[in-house]
């Protein structure tokens, strides 16, 4: 929830807009559109008033809005969420009936459950990994799964060591002195979204039991 102008209300969903160290408010919201998207949902838009003439009109529908939508923080579970209360029939059926997969391409599984919220989920599977690169660059797809439920498919164009100049727009490298010293023997890929046909195999499906 929140106000603004122009079509900024469109800018996180196309990354326009991205959170700075000190402003807590817009992290929280990029997260919870992170969050969204690994429950299987589509992002919806919603004007609840347009046209308005001044800002202190529009914080105050603003103020109105979030006290009359109450949990507006996550959508799944998390600080501060209810474990058995208001979820999405897509959340509900990803948590106790979730389809098993079927194997139809030799696959590389990685776990994001820890970095899924805080970066792109595209962000968080590629980099980086201490992986056989011999057999990861064998592998069709590579699946990021979350609490052992798919949540994004995607084929690797390359394998490359995990280096500054083969990653440079990773943030890690400045924000953390010593990141350079852990990623010896770590790899990373650069790839794409799998097509459709192929994504719909594995997205919100579960990992096998004996995997």
């Amino acid at each position: 929830m929140g106000k603004g102008k122009g079509n900024r209300v469109f800018a996180h969903m196309r990354g326009e807009v991205a959170a700075v160290d000190d402003d807590e408010l817009l992290s929280n919201k990029l997260k919870q559109l992170r969050e969204i998207r690994l429950a299987g949902l589509e992002v919806i838009h919603v004007i609840h008033r347009h046209g308005i003439a001044d800002e202190k009109t529009a914080y105050e529908v603003e103020a109105a809005l979030i006290d009359a939508y109450p949990g507006l923080t996550n959508i799944m579970n998390g600080a501060g969420s209810n474990e058995y209360g208001a979820a999405h029939i897509k959340e509900l059926i990803a948590t106790y009936q979730p389809e098993t997969i079927v194997f139809q391409h030799k696959a590389l599984m990685i776990s994001v459950n820890r970095s899924s919220k805080d970066v792109d989920l595209y962000d968080a599977v590629r980099f980086s990994w201490r992986v056989s690169v011999e057999r990861a660059r064998k592998a069709e797809v590579i699946l990021a799964t979350v609490k052992g439920i798919v949540r994004g498919v995607y084929v690797a164009d390359e394998w490359l060591k995990s280096t500054r100049e083969n990653f440079p727009e990773i943030s890690s490298w400045d924000e953390d002195e010593e990141f350079e010293a852990t990623q010896n023997s770590r790899f990373g890929f650069r790839g794409k979204v799998a097509p459709p046909a192929i994504a719909q195999l594995y997205l919100g499906k579960k990992i096998p039991e004996d995997l």
